[in-house]
Protein backbone atom coordinates (compact mmCIF):
# COMPACT_ATOMS: atom_id res chain seq x y z
CA UNK A 1 0.00 0.00 0.00
CA UNK A 2 2.95 2.22 0.54
CA UNK A 3 4.22 1.48 -2.81
CA UNK A 4 1.00 2.63 -4.39
CA UNK A 5 0.31 5.68 -2.15
CA UNK A 6 3.87 7.07 -3.13
CA UNK A 7 3.24 6.63 -6.41
CA UNK A 8 0.28 8.61 -6.35
CA UNK A 9 1.49 11.45 -4.39
CA UNK A 10 4.46 11.58 -6.80
CA UNK A 11 2.15 11.33 -10.24
CA UNK A 12 0.07 13.82 -8.46
CA UNK A 13 2.80 16.47 -8.66
CA UNK A 14 4.07 15.96 -11.46
CA UNK A 15 0.66 16.66 -13.00
CA UNK A 16 0.21 19.68 -10.71
CA UNK A 17 3.67 21.19 -10.99
CA UNK A 18 3.57 20.79 -15.10
CA UNK A 19 6.55 18.57 -15.28
CA UNK A 20 7.93 19.71 -18.62
CA UNK A 21 8.78 15.99 -19.85
CA UNK A 22 4.94 14.76 -18.80
CA UNK A 23 3.74 17.75 -20.81
CA UNK A 24 5.78 17.09 -23.95
CA UNK A 25 4.50 13.40 -23.85
CA UNK A 26 1.17 14.58 -23.46
CA UNK A 27 1.21 17.12 -26.01
CA UNK A 28 2.89 15.01 -28.66
CA UNK A 29 0.73 12.21 -28.29
CA UNK A 30 -2.34 14.52 -28.53
CA UNK A 31 -0.91 15.45 -31.91
CA UNK A 32 -0.56 12.40 -33.41
CA UNK A 33 -3.77 11.22 -32.34
CA UNK A 34 -5.54 13.60 -33.62
CA UNK A 35 -3.72 13.42 -36.97
CA UNK A 36 -4.31 9.75 -37.18
CA UNK A 37 -7.92 9.92 -36.38
CA UNK A 38 -8.19 12.60 -38.59
CA UNK A 39 -6.81 11.04 -41.53
CA UNK A 40 -8.41 7.45 -40.26
CA UNK A 41 -11.64 8.81 -40.06
CA UNK A 42 -11.60 10.75 -43.54
CA UNK A 43 -10.71 8.05 -45.74
CA UNK A 44 -12.63 4.97 -43.62
CA UNK A 45 -16.47 6.78 -43.21
CA UNK A 46 -16.76 7.60 -46.65
CA UNK A 47 -15.74 4.05 -47.23
CA UNK A 48 -17.92 2.33 -44.69
CA UNK A 49 -20.56 4.43 -46.16
CA UNK A 50 -19.91 2.46 -49.73
CA UNK A 51 -19.86 -0.46 -48.02
CA UNK A 52 -23.31 -0.26 -46.72
CA UNK A 53 -24.90 1.42 -49.34
CA UNK A 54 -23.61 0.58 -52.60
CA UNK A 55 -24.16 -2.72 -54.22
CA UNK A 56 -20.84 -4.16 -56.00
CA UNK A 57 -19.15 -7.23 -56.63
CA UNK A 58 -16.79 -7.90 -54.10
CA UNK A 59 -18.90 -5.99 -51.27
CA UNK A 60 -19.08 -9.11 -49.11
CA UNK A 61 -15.24 -10.09 -48.95
CA UNK A 62 -14.43 -6.36 -48.72
CA UNK A 63 -16.31 -6.32 -45.44
CA UNK A 64 -15.50 -9.20 -43.89
CA UNK A 65 -12.09 -7.92 -45.30
CA UNK A 66 -12.37 -4.61 -42.72
CA UNK A 67 -13.86 -6.57 -40.22
CA UNK A 68 -11.19 -8.80 -39.91
CA UNK A 69 -8.51 -5.98 -40.02
CA UNK A 70 -10.22 -4.99 -36.72
CA UNK A 71 -8.42 -7.92 -34.68
CA UNK A 72 -5.14 -7.90 -36.59
CA UNK A 73 -2.57 -7.25 -34.13
CA UNK A 74 -0.77 -3.96 -34.07
CA UNK A 75 2.86 -4.84 -33.14
CA UNK A 76 2.49 -7.05 -37.07
CA UNK A 77 1.54 -3.74 -38.40
CA UNK A 78 4.62 -2.27 -36.75
CA UNK A 79 6.62 -5.02 -38.03
CA UNK A 80 4.96 -4.57 -41.87
CA UNK A 81 5.29 -0.75 -41.84
CA UNK A 82 8.81 -1.34 -40.39
CA UNK A 83 9.93 -3.39 -43.34
CA UNK A 84 8.48 -0.66 -45.71
CA UNK A 85 10.22 2.67 -43.91
CA UNK A 86 13.57 1.07 -43.46
CA UNK A 87 16.07 1.62 -45.70
CA UNK A 88 16.24 -1.49 -47.58
CA UNK A 89 12.45 -1.18 -47.86
CA UNK A 90 10.23 0.91 -50.36
CA UNK A 91 9.43 3.68 -48.66
CA UNK A 92 13.04 4.18 -47.05
CA UNK A 93 13.68 7.30 -48.76
CA UNK A 94 10.97 9.22 -47.04
CA UNK A 95 12.91 8.74 -43.46
CA UNK A 96 10.13 8.37 -41.64
CA UNK A 97 11.31 5.26 -39.35
CA UNK A 98 11.86 6.58 -35.50
CA UNK A 99 9.36 9.59 -36.25
CA UNK A 100 6.48 10.64 -34.93
CA UNK A 101 5.35 10.92 -38.65
CA UNK A 102 5.81 7.03 -38.66
CA UNK A 103 3.90 6.62 -36.27
CA UNK A 104 0.55 8.42 -37.38
CA UNK A 105 1.21 5.93 -40.62
CA UNK A 106 0.89 2.51 -38.20
CA UNK A 107 -1.89 4.25 -36.30
CA UNK A 108 -3.71 5.11 -39.85
CA UNK A 109 -3.46 1.80 -40.91
CA UNK A 110 -4.86 0.84 -37.48
CA UNK A 111 -7.51 2.71 -37.05
CA UNK A 112 -9.26 2.78 -40.31
CA UNK A 113 -10.61 -0.38 -40.50
CA UNK A 114 -12.36 0.31 -37.24
CA UNK A 115 -13.37 3.62 -38.85
CA UNK A 116 -14.43 1.74 -42.50
CA UNK A 117 -15.90 -0.91 -40.13
CA UNK A 118 -18.33 0.51 -37.64
CA UNK A 119 -19.51 3.72 -40.44
CA UNK A 120 -20.52 0.81 -42.30
CA UNK A 121 -22.76 -0.54 -39.13
CA UNK A 122 -23.81 2.87 -38.28
CA UNK A 123 -25.06 3.50 -41.91
CA UNK A 124 -26.58 -0.20 -42.01
CA UNK A 125 -28.61 1.17 -38.48
CA UNK A 126 -30.36 3.85 -40.66
CA UNK A 127 -33.70 3.01 -41.34
CA UNK A 128 -33.64 2.23 -45.12
CA UNK A 129 -37.10 4.61 -45.44
CA UNK A 130 -35.21 7.82 -44.79
CA UNK A 131 -32.98 6.97 -47.70
CA UNK A 132 -36.00 5.87 -50.31
CA UNK A 133 -37.59 8.87 -49.18
CA UNK A 134 -34.88 11.62 -49.86
CA UNK A 135 -34.23 9.72 -53.61
CA UNK A 136 -38.37 10.14 -53.76
CA UNK A 137 -38.19 13.91 -53.39
CA UNK A 138 -35.35 14.38 -55.35
CA UNK A 139 -32.77 14.50 -53.43
CA UNK A 140 -29.26 13.71 -55.47
CA UNK A 141 -26.55 10.99 -54.47
CA UNK A 142 -24.51 13.98 -52.54
CA UNK A 143 -27.54 15.12 -50.62
CA UNK A 144 -29.47 11.79 -49.78
CA UNK A 145 -25.95 10.47 -48.39
CA UNK A 146 -25.92 13.87 -46.08
CA UNK A 147 -29.86 12.87 -44.92
CA UNK A 148 -28.36 9.68 -43.94
CA UNK A 149 -24.96 10.73 -42.57
CA UNK A 150 -27.40 12.97 -40.53
CA UNK A 151 -29.25 10.23 -39.28
CA UNK A 152 -26.45 8.35 -38.07
CA UNK A 153 -24.73 11.27 -36.71
CA UNK A 154 -24.50 10.45 -33.30
CA UNK A 155 -23.20 6.61 -33.94
CA UNK A 156 -20.57 8.07 -36.33
CA UNK A 157 -19.37 10.79 -33.68
CA UNK A 158 -19.15 6.98 -31.85
CA UNK A 159 -16.66 5.95 -34.50
CA UNK A 160 -14.58 9.46 -34.06
CA UNK A 161 -14.09 8.78 -30.49
CA UNK A 162 -13.61 5.12 -30.55
CA UNK A 163 -10.22 5.37 -33.60
CA UNK A 164 -9.13 8.15 -31.46
CA UNK A 165 -8.96 6.18 -28.34
CA UNK A 166 -7.92 3.37 -30.18
CA UNK A 167 -4.80 5.22 -31.27
CA UNK A 168 -4.03 6.65 -28.33
CA UNK A 169 -3.93 3.18 -26.43
CA UNK A 170 -1.74 1.96 -29.07
CA UNK A 171 1.63 0.40 -28.25
CA UNK A 172 2.98 -2.50 -30.54
CA UNK A 173 3.21 -0.14 -33.64
CA UNK A 174 3.79 2.82 -31.73
CA UNK A 175 7.16 0.99 -30.13
CA UNK A 176 8.11 -0.77 -33.66
CA UNK A 177 8.23 2.59 -36.04
CA UNK A 178 9.04 5.36 -33.50
CA UNK A 179 11.67 4.10 -31.24
CA UNK A 180 10.42 5.59 -28.12
CA UNK A 181 12.93 8.12 -28.71
CA UNK A 182 12.79 10.85 -25.63
CA UNK A 183 11.33 14.15 -26.87
CA UNK A 184 10.68 12.73 -30.07
CA UNK A 185 8.49 9.46 -30.32
CA UNK A 186 7.70 8.90 -26.73
CA UNK A 187 3.92 8.41 -26.40
CA UNK A 188 2.01 8.09 -23.54
CA UNK A 189 2.16 4.27 -24.04
CA UNK A 190 5.40 3.73 -24.80
CA UNK A 191 6.32 6.07 -21.91
CA UNK A 192 3.98 4.27 -19.29
CA UNK A 193 5.97 0.87 -20.47
CA UNK A 194 9.32 2.25 -20.41
CA UNK A 195 9.11 4.21 -16.66
CA UNK A 196 7.16 1.24 -15.15
CA UNK A 197 10.08 -1.29 -16.28
CA UNK A 198 12.71 0.82 -14.45
CA UNK A 199 10.39 1.25 -11.79
CA UNK A 200 9.59 4.64 -12.01
CA UNK A 201 6.21 3.87 -10.77
CA UNK A 202 5.41 7.85 -10.11
CA UNK A 203 5.85 8.91 -13.62
CA UNK A 204 4.17 6.15 -15.42
CA UNK A 205 1.31 6.53 -13.07
CA UNK A 206 1.01 10.10 -13.94
CA UNK A 207 1.51 9.52 -17.03
CA UNK A 208 -1.10 6.49 -16.98
CA UNK A 209 -3.80 8.90 -15.27
CA UNK A 210 -3.39 11.59 -18.42
CA UNK A 211 -4.00 8.91 -20.57
CA UNK A 212 -7.32 7.99 -18.84
CA UNK A 213 -7.78 11.63 -18.85
CA UNK A 214 -8.11 11.78 -22.41
CA UNK A 215 -10.29 9.19 -22.90
CA UNK A 216 -12.72 10.74 -20.54
CA UNK A 217 -12.36 13.86 -22.07
CA UNK A 218 -13.51 12.66 -25.35
CA UNK A 219 -16.34 10.57 -23.94
CA UNK A 220 -17.69 13.73 -22.08
CA UNK A 221 -17.47 15.62 -25.40
CA UNK A 222 -19.45 12.63 -27.14
CA UNK A 223 -22.05 13.11 -24.54
CA UNK A 224 -22.37 16.84 -24.75
CA UNK A 225 -22.58 16.80 -28.93
CA UNK A 226 -25.20 13.90 -28.39
CA UNK A 227 -26.86 16.14 -25.94
CA UNK A 228 -27.45 18.71 -27.80
CA UNK A 229 -28.43 16.86 -30.93
CA UNK A 230 -31.02 15.41 -28.61
CA UNK A 231 -32.27 18.85 -27.66
CA UNK A 232 -32.55 19.94 -31.12
CA UNK A 233 -34.03 17.24 -32.42
CA UNK A 234 -37.02 17.39 -29.77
Amino acid sequence: MDFLAEGFRRALALLFSADAEVTGIALLTLKIGLLATLVACGLGIPVGFMLATKAFWGRRAALTVVNTALAFPTVVVGLLLYGFLSRRGPLGGLEWLYTWQAIVVGDVLLAFPIAAALAAAAVQGVDPRIRRTAQTLGAGRWRTAWTVAREARFALAAVITTAFGHVVAEIGSAMTVGGNIRGQTRTLTTAVALYTSQGDFGLALALGLILLLLALLVNVALQVLQGRGGVGHA
